[in-house]
């Protein structure tokens, strides 16, 4: 993947979580509706994890796109939704659990407020799933455990049976690991199928637009010629 197809990406998982976000909530708790307040809006709080995390000056390595969401609860309270999702389909340096324990931390540190964390994975190595952090020293311990949602274990059918939209979603980044070598042929024949997946599902215009965006720009064709081909004969609603 080059440098520019995987900014686009950044970009486009940046987007779609922003307009699917009470979507992406649910699909990850099923308790959702009961303990989160989703009649309110989300405070995004990029800037805020940039100046606690600022980015490498060289930007290079392994980037992840982070996002710091405040959700609102039922109960009148505030908590902070975590959403790291990794975009490179590597594991870099295999650091993701300690770096997921110092944003905890450092947040929490900031805001004093509980926090939930999920490592969403897009990478293709079945055998990486880092789901805790732990360090121990003469009877000083520390043990933390995050949510961890691998892309590649998910099951097809299952993303296809569920009404959610933020499951077009995850079925895209699934059907892109699996498909990365195909022709631009298959691959058009998988986004029309993506599409029409996305149809079935009810979402206002808004969040159909940026799926919509999100399945069509995922994975690039070979021949830029044929996403226009594609984007021309999508009868888009």
């Amino acid at each position: 993947m080059s440098n520019s197809s995987s900014r686009v990406d950044d970009l486009l998982w940046k987007s779609i979580l922003e307009q699917t976000f009470a979507h992406f909530l649910r699909f990850f708790f099923s308790d959702a509706d009961d303990v989160f307040d989703l009649s309110r809006p989300f405070d995004y709080l990029d800037k805020e994890f940039e100046n606690l995390f600022p980015p490498e000056p060289n930007g290079k390595g392994v980037r992840f796109v982070d996002k710091l969401v405040k959700v609102q609860l039922k109960d009148g309270g505030e908590k902070y939704v975590l959403c790291h999702i990794e975009v490179q389909s590597s594991k870099g340096k295999e650091d993701l659990a300690e770096r997921m324990f110092h944003y905890y931390y450092k947040i929490y540190d900031k805001y004093k407020v509980p926090i939930t964390a999920i490592a969403i994975l897009t990478d293709d190595n079945r055998n990486y799933r880092p789901s805790s952090y732990m360090n121990e020293f003469m009877g000083t311990s520390i043990h933390y455990n995050f949510n961890c949602y691998k892309i590649l274990d998910q099951v097809e059918c299952s993303l296809r049976d569920d009404s959610n939209p933020f499951a077009v979603v995850v079925l895209t980044t699934l059907l892109a690991i699996k498909n990365k070598k195909v022709s631009d042929e298959k691959l058009k024949d998988i986004k029309h199928d993506l599409y029409d997946q996305m149809l079935i599902r009810n979402m206002d215009k808004s969040t159909r637009q940026s799926l919509y965006d999100f399945l069509a720009y995922y994975v690039s064709f070979q021949n830029p010629q044929n996403f226009y081909m594609f984007h021309r004969n999508i009868c888009f609603l």
